[in-house]
């Protein structure tokens, strides 16, 4: 039986780590993930929250266009999309849509649909696509797709998401356990 999926993009198909070397470099900075304990960058520069935004929408096509791939994502994404509809949910503005859909193009990943709403309320996506399952790097979002829709959540464990979670939000800490525990509930539901 085919299963409907709903996939976060950055953070969660892309490596964790796609972000800090461009903030480095635009900031004088010398992070790692492990430095970034929130999802909300400014605390980890300093300059003023408009002068972050104009260097951040200058350089979304830049970086996203650049993204590295999660470890492992490429080849669990190549088995779920003979098995499963893959609807792609991501907090880009949709003028991203032609860069994203490039990248997952040079990536050889296949969807059934792209989806950037603009935002970080995902709920009504998910609803429209009518998804099983989904997977998130973000806490919040995570938390609330579960609560609203009362299906599974992976949360991709990232140093920036370490808040507690309920059941139903399942803390995974790469693509082959994401997998894993995917065939799992996959055979028990």
């Amino acid at each position: 039986m085919k299963r409907r999926f709903g996939i976060d993009i950055d953070g969660t198909v892309t490596c964790p780590t796609t972000f800090v070397p461009y903030l480095n470099d635009a900031f004088g900075l010398n992070i790692t993930l492990d430095d970034i304990k929130q999802y909300d960058f400014m605390p980890l520069v300093t300059v003023s929250e408009k002068e972050f935004y104009d260097w951040f929408k200058n350089m979304e096509p830049v970086i996203y266009s650049q993204s590295p791939l999660a470890a492992g994502a490429k080849e669990i994404l190549k088995r779920w999309e003979k098995e499963h509809e893959l609807y792609f949910i991501s907090a880009r503005d949709s003028h991203l849509l032609d860069i994203t859909k490039e990248w997952f193009t040079n990536q050889e990943l296949m969807y059934n649909d792209i989806h950037l709403i603009g935002s970080h309320d995902k709920i009504e996506a998910a609803k429209k696509y009518d998804v099983d399952i989904f997977l998130e790097d973000k806490h919040d979002n995570a938390v609330n797709l579960h609560e609203e829709l009362n299906i599974p959540v992976l949360l991709f464990n990232t140093p920036y998401n370490q808040e507690p979670i309920p059941d139903g939000v399942i803390r995974v800490n790469d693509w082959n356990e994401a997998h894993g525990w995917v065939q799992n509930w996959i055979k028990n539901n």
